[in-house]
Order: C-alpha cells, then sequence, then structure tokens
C-alpha cells in the first residue's frame, strides 16, 4: 500500500498563450453528476475578460495573416495531439457529464474528427463563399472572405469538449481569434484543451479560455469595443437577450443560441457566420488593337 500524496491537477486559464490564475485570485468548486469534487476551477473576473480581448487582438494580425493553408496545418496538429492524449479526455468528459467511458470515447473521437473536418476547410471556404461577379463594364469584380476578428464565444453548457470544439474550431478556421467561455458546470475539459493548444502550433493569443459564472464575464465581452462578433451558443435566453442588446452598441454579428446536434454533421454555416465579404473592382486591361481583353 502506497502512503504517497496524491498530487492534484490545477487547472487555470489559458490566456495569451501563457497560465494565468484568475486576477482576482477566486476559484468554485467543480463536481461530477454526483456530487463529487473534481477540481477547483478558476473563477474568471472582468478583467481577466479585458486581458483575453487584448491577447487576441494582438494575435489577429498575425493569424488571419497566415495562408488558409498554413492554417489547415496547425488545426490538423490540434488533432494530432489530442489523439495522444485521448484517455485524459475520456476521463474528463465523463466526469464531467456524467456518462460512461464508451460514450465519452465516441464524443472524444468525435471533437477529433471535428478538428479535422475545420482543418481541411480554410483553404476551401472562400471558394464557396466567393468568386468573381458579372458586371456590365471592363472590369474585374471579386468577393472574398475575410475573417471578422475577435470573436467572443459562449460555449455550450452541457456539451463540455465536443460542443465546446464545434464552435471554436470555426472562428480560428477563418482567421479570426476567438475568447471562449468555457461550461460553467463542466470546464475542465475545456481547460485542458487550453493545454494542448499550448503544445500544439495555434499561436499564443489566438484561442483564450476563460472559466467562471457564465453571465459575469459574458457581459463584459458583449459591451466590450474591440470585440467585433459574439456567439450565444452557450447563454440562455434571458441571458442571450441580454447580451445581444449590449452587443448593439459597436455593431457586433450575433450568433443567437439554437437547438443542436453535436453529433451531425457541422455543415458550413459556423464557418460562415464569422466572415466578412471584401468586394474588390479592378479595370480590365486591352490587349493590343484588336481590343481583346483580360
Amino acid at each position: 500500500m502506497s502512503d504517497r500524496l496524491t498530487v492534484f491537477k490545477t487547472y487555470k486559464l489559458y490566456v495569451g498563450g501563457k497560465f494565468p490564475r484568475s486576477e482576482s485570485g477566486r476559484v468554485y468548486e467543480v463536481t461530477d453528476s454526483k456530487g463529487k469534487w473534481l477540481a477547483n476551477a478558476p473563477l474568471s473576473s472582468r478583467k481577466d475578460a479585458r486581458d483575453a480581448v487584448v491577447a487576441a487582438r494582438k494575435a489577429f494580425g498575425g493569424w488571419s495573416g497566415a495562408t488558409a493553408y498554413n492554417r489547415g496545418q496547425v488545426l490538423y496538429r490540434v488533432a494530432e495531439m489530442l489523439e495522444g492524449r485521448k484517455d485524459q479526455f475520456v476521463r474528463e468528459v465523463a466526469d464531467a457529464e456524467g456518462i460512461s467511458k464508451s460514450k465519452a470515447a465516441a464524443q472524444v473521437d468525435a471533437a477529433i474528427d471535428r478538428w479535422v473536418w475545420y482543418a481541411g476547410w480554410t483553404d476551401k471556404i472562400a471558394q464557396v463563399v466567393g468568386g468573381a461577379n458579372p458586371v456590365a463594364g471592363p472590369f474585374f469584380n471579386l468577393s472574398t472572405p475575410e475573417p471578422t476578428g475577435v470573436v467572443a464565444v459562449v460555449a455550450p453548457q452541457e456539451s463540455s469538449f465536443l460542443g465546446l470544439v464545434s464552435v471554436i474550431a470555426p472562428v480560428i478556421a477563418t482567421g479570426s481569434t476567438a475568447v471562449v467561455i468555457a461550461s460553467e458546470k463542466s470546464p475542465l475539459p475545456a481547460l485542458s484543451l487550453g493545454e494542448v493548444l499550448a503544445t500544439s502550433d495555434v499561436p499564443g493569443g489566438v484561442v483564450n479560455i476563460l472559466t467562471g459564472k457564465t453571465a459575469e464575464i459574458a457581459a463584459p465581452l458583449a459591451a466590450h469595443q474591440d470585440v467585433n462578433a459574439i456567439d450565444l451558443t452557450g447563454a440562455e435566453a434571458e441571458l442571450a437577450r441580454d447580451l445581444e442588446i449590449a452587443a448593439a452598441d459597436n455593431l457586433k454579428r450575433v450568433f443567437r443560441p439554437q437547438p443542436v446536434d453535436w453529433s451531425a454533421d457541422p455543415g458550413t454555416h459556423r464557418l460562415t457566420a464569422f466572415l466578412e465579404t471584401k468586394t474588390v473592382w479592378h479595370p480590365t486591361g486591352s490587349l493590343g488593337a484588336s481590343g481583346s481583353a483580360y
């Protein structure tokens, strides 16, 4: 019989590629479905939220300026890293959601596959939503998608990992950066995902993960003038309404909450939700006396 003490895991926030404790020093108890204590998670403050926005904005230029192919490689690398830590996530998801190990394993597999799915879309979405527009005149008229900027994401409350991945991956796949509020009840898989992102090729600040009281963190993000969009997927109806009103102050894009089957084909609607369309006009040039043009 061993007489050594158990080394409990210390969960921290993931902001700017680093692992700070909450600025407030606060934590809250996380329990499993039977009320058994699992860990203390950081209880994020408004200051933590503002720090995460600063980190996301700082990372936006480099991430949005990377080639779509490179972003796809980075997302695929996240899937590789998750594959190597699958057992840990199966255990955490099973504890968080009160499901069997086999069901948790299916969700973790689906989450890994989802990273691969979005990795494949990074250099293809422009062909789907962009294109050359026919115009009456000697001009090229080209529409191309561009990332929105900093996106605040209220992650699903019940789907602690598959749902989480399903709202983060499409945001960063298209070049935006994210400030994510993890499930208030089941935040541990999200914090562990931060460790995976830190050891993959995702630049610091591209994804920032906060835990704590959803309403307390979401309010300053919805009102923040340097946040360009907000995904309300994990917000309850009353909170979502309040956040949408706050978001209107600087005309944020808003993705409203709706029922989702996270195991279903994700489609492309989350990829396009946080894209802007830039249209460029360019005169055609004449080639010689024949009057032909290019």
